[in-house]
């Protein structure tokens, strides 16, 4: 049985690194900028971004090139919290070479059970996923002209 503390303690565990954050505010202001959005990064325990006037935004890192990144993964619990959010919802998978995005409630997904190799501390790792395919509702954001992400 795990105490309250020890639960708050585990549930407050971040495994996000400096590099995973650069990554995260290059690919809002990349997007930002295509489409002349104002922004403001969100708290720890939220989703990524609130895009003024437009709605919510998580970035997911996906250490792939974008030909090479399907199938996108999205963990259950973050589809669910964008989802709850008012406005629309947009995801971005941040690749090497740029970026994959949508409007989440117009893509498909198959769900099944999945994640990443469990570190320790982490209650997230193995978990309900959504496997997101190609489709005509993802739109690309190339990055040939830069270092990859």
């Amino acid at each position: 049985m795990i105490n309250t503390l020890t639960q708050q303690k585990i549930e407050s565990m971040r495994f996000e690194t400096q590099k995973d954050v650069d990554r995260e505010n290059k690919a809002m202001r990349t997007i930002a900028n295509r489409y002349g959005w104002e922004y403001q990064k969100l708290g720890a325990h939220d989703v990524d971004f609130y895009i003024r006037d437009v709605g919510y935004l998580e970035v997911k890192g996906r250490n792939r090139y974008i030909g090479d990144a399907f199938p996108l993964p999205l963990a259950e619990r973050k589809y669910k919290k964008l989802m709850d959010k008012p406005l629309n919802s947009i995801i971005v998978w941040s690749c090497f070479d740029g970026l994959i995005y949508a409007d989440l409630s117009k893509i498909t997904f198959t769900k099944r059970t999945g994640g990443r190799t469990p570190r320790n501390g982490s209650s997230n790792d193995i978990e309900m996923m959504y496997y997101i395919d190609e489709q005509p509702n993802l739109r690309y954001s190339f990055d040939v002209l830069t270092k990859p992400w």
